[in-house]
């Protein structure tokens, strides 16, 4: 169990041995969970995986035809 002290800006700091058990580096973001029993859980946030959607949302540079668009969101 690891304690740290909040400021008054409402900041805390990591402690070493939870940055290092995490792989923190300057300028990691972090994401905290807080169950509704009030409990929190601090952990790296990775990367957001990117949904099949994502692939084609937006404006396609290369026209894509109707079939390729549906292959490509079934994942074939």
């Amino acid at each position: 169990m690891t304690i740290t002290t909040m400021t008054s800006k409402g900041q805390v700091t990591i402690p070493k041995r939870v940055r290092d058990a995490l792989g923190l580096k300057p300028g990691s973001k972090v994401r905290i969970d807080v169950a509704e029993s009030g409990q929190a859980t601090i952990r790296r946030a990775g990367k957001a995986a990117r949904s099949q959607f994502a692939a084609v949302r937006g404006r396609l540079r290369d026209p894509m035809t109707t079939d390729e668009i549906m292959a490509l969101l079934r994942g074939d």
